[in-house]
């Protein structure tokens, strides 16, 4: 019986949808590790399955094949040998799916499928001939394929170019938590913190299930982020290293390339990463971007007019961020360290670069308060050196939302305690970046700023170059309302 979790209802809608049809299914579930694929399949299912198997990490072939048949000796009853190869296997796992009554939905669960594919183990063409040559015809047959190593799944089944090709009947990537499901999980734990807080708490933990579920009612935000990073054993100390190694192969690279972008706050270019890390621009670099792309760790930022071979690549994972601002590097082992610098000045250098991903990762929720939903718009970042030619000043902006309806949207983001004050030098500094803007883009497209502030602006006589305002309360709300 499929029980009630939070979010996560598009992906209850498509599974259902699944099992209404009348031909075999082929289910891909991938996303971040940690970010709840293995519970939102045990939940909608019951955690009951006609059979499931759950890859072992670093495990050689044999301990995988002696899990599969202890797995389908419980479900048989019966006592038999380990196979000696997945062509074995897979031939077993056939035999006993002919047993099931063909008017009743079989559901197959191979969780953490990447992790059974191991070197030379013949794991992937094995499951290739099991599927084209009986699982696609079987039409009461559900298999469900999930991993974290989303980059395994992607080239193997999703963008499989033999005989798995086109052959998924249904993808599942599951996101994080956007912050209105961040903020109903926390209910659902009784943990009733302000909106700031629970913003604050995004900022480090992204709205991953995983690490939400550690925290402790009993405490404030300050106390768990002291108790679940920076005490001695902390659980979330040395996630990192579990985190990036069991996903990659040559988990080094990757690390190294997340934190040359953890660096540079707009992120990098392709050459730039190649230039930073030592990493040959080649092949080579340009799977592993992909693979942190298509992880959900990086996010691809267009530069505004520019083609795609000037994308900038941005690290877009909370934690990942969190872990080379404030645990990697630090000796001091204050297990109270959260608390005791909550008026450093870096702290709020920190919130504030972060605030900025959350609106960016919240992009719906700004469109649908400024009222543009229904318009078709593109998102890109824009900067520029100074230029004694024209007599501009050097200038950035985050995060620009180009309109169809030929008005441009340029965004400040802002994470303050209380409303946030335009004086007059913050006024003039607004009205010469959209003059920067204007000359150094030649658009004749209307431009209005948008604020994006905690609490909004403050009206004064220079809150009126604000066109919109976009609170914290506004990207709490839900996607679908």
């Amino acid at each position: 019986m499929k029980k009630k979790i939070i979010g996560r209802t598009r992906e209850y809608t498509r599974l259902d949808k699944c099992m209404r049809e009348d031909i075999a299914q082929l289910v891909l579930v991938y996303g971040r590790r940690r970010v709840g694929k293995t519970f939102l399949i045990n939940q909608y299912f019951g955690n009951t399955f006609a059979f499931k198997l759950t890859g072992a990490y670093n495990k050689p072939k044999t301990d995988q094949l002696e899990a599969f048949i202890n797995e389908l000796n419980r479900k048989t009853h019966r006592k038999m040998p380990a196979p000696k190869s997945w062509m074995e296997a897979f031939e077993l796992l056939r035999e006993y799916i002919e047993s099931f009554d063909p008017e009743k939905k079989c559901v197959v669960f191979f969780d953490e499928m990447p992790w059974l594919d191991t070197h030379k183990s013949g794991f992937l063409s094995a499951f290739e001939y099991f599927w084209n040559d009986f699982g696609s015809s079987v039409d009461n047959l559900v298999f469900i394929v999930c991993g974290s190593a989303t980059s395994w799944l992607v080239d193997n089944i999703e963008h499989n170019k033999g005989g798995l090709f086109n052959r998924q009947t249904c993808k599942l990537f599951l996101e994080p938590f956007s912050l209105c499901e961040t903020e109903e999980y926390l209910i659902s734990k009784g943990i009733h913190w302000s909106r700031y807080d629970i913003t604050e708490c995004y900022m480090i933990m992204g709205g991953i299930p995983y690490y939400l579920s550690l925290l402790d009612k009993e405490l404030s935000y300050l106390q768990n982020i002291d108790y679940l990073f920076f005490r001695n054993k902390a659980e979330l100390w040395d996630e990192f290293d579990h985190l990036y190694n069991t996903l990659f192969s040559q988990g080094e690279n990757y690390i190294s390339v997340v934190h040359e972008l953890c660096k540079k706050k707009n992120g990098l270019t392709r050459e730039d990463i190649s230039k930073k890390t030592g990493i040959a621009l080649n092949g080579v670099l340009s799977k592993i971007i992909k693979n942190l792309v298509d992880s959900g760790f990086v996010r691809e930022n267009q530069f505004f007019g520019k083609k795609k071979k000037d994308t900038l690549y941005q690290l877009a994972d909370y934690y990942s961020s969190f872990y080379f601002n404030y645990i990697r590097d630090n000796k001091v082992r204050d297990e109270h360290y959260w608390s005791n610098t909550l008026d450093a000045p870096a702290r709020k250098t920190w919130a504030g670069n972060m605030f900025e991903q959350v609106c960016k990762d919240h992009i719906v929720q700004i469109k649908q308060k400024i009222g543009i939903l229904g318009i078709l718009s593109n998102e890109s970042i824009w900067f520029v050196k100074p230029d004694k030619k024209l007599g501009t000043a050097g200038t950035q902006i985050d995060l620009i939302i180009d309109r169809r309806d030929r008005v441009i949207n340029l965004c400040e983001m802002k994470f303050s305690l209380s409303e946030y004050t335009i004086d007059k030098d913050y006024d003039e500094k607004l009205r010469k970046r959209m003059e920067t803007f204007r000359k150094k883009t030649g658009t004749r497209k209307a431009l209005q700023i948008v604020f994006m502030a905690t609490y909004g602006v403050e009206a004064n006589p220079y809150s009126g170059i604000v066109q919109k305002q976009v609170i914290l309360d506004d990207l709490f709300k839900r996607q679908d309302t």
